[in-house]
Order: structure tokens, then C-alpha cells, then sequence
């Protein structure tokens, strides 16, 4: 893994388990749904910003080496990116 990126996902996850936990006292303290829901979408986009963070190491470490290899590895990569941004199945 990219070392800035590593970084950067770890420094996400770490929000992202605060971000949880916080849920988790709003929940039990009863608290005022529409803030629950609140707190709920910011998780949504953290973890959105995390997987933005590990698609782009993917692309920038594992795709250029499959692509380049050919064969059934350029097949592999092509399926798992198609199958990640859920194409496959829309027009179909």
C-alpha cells in the first residue's frame, strides 16, 4: 500500500470508530432521531472518503500490474473494477 494513502486510511478508520461509538451513546441515551440520522451520514461519507482512498491505491499499485501482464490478469482486473462500480447488470 501507497504510504500516504496507508496513512490516510488509517487516520479514516480511526474517525470512523469514534464516529460509530458516537452513534452508539446517541442510541442508548435516546436521543433525537434526526441528529442519529445525522451522525449516521457522516459515517456514509467517511466511509465513502475510505473507499475513495483504497480505489485509488488499488489503481495506482495493483491495476497497472495486471493490465500490463495480460492475459487472464487484464480479464481479472477489467471484471473486479466493472463489478466495483457496479456496472455489470445495469443495462442488462
Amino acid at each position: 500500500m501507497i504510504d500516504d494513502i496507508k496513512k490516510r486510511a488509517l487516520h479514516r478508520v480511526r474517525i470512523l470508530e469514534g464516529q460509530l461509538r458516537g452513534i452508539e451513546r446517541q442510541i442508548e441515551q435516546e436521543e433525537y432521531c434526526v441528529d442519529i440520522i445525522t451522525q449516521s451520514l457522516a459515517v456514509q461519507r467517511s466511509l465513502a472518503s475510505l473507499n475513495g482512498l483504497l480505489v485509488e491505491n488499488h489503481l495506482r499499485t495493483h491495476v497497472p500490474h495486471q493490465l500490463a501482464a495480460g492475459g487472464d490478469e487484464r480479464e481479472r482486473a477489467i471484471e473486479e473494477l466493472v463489478h466495483l462500480y457496479g456496472l455489470k447488470g445495469r443495462a442488462e
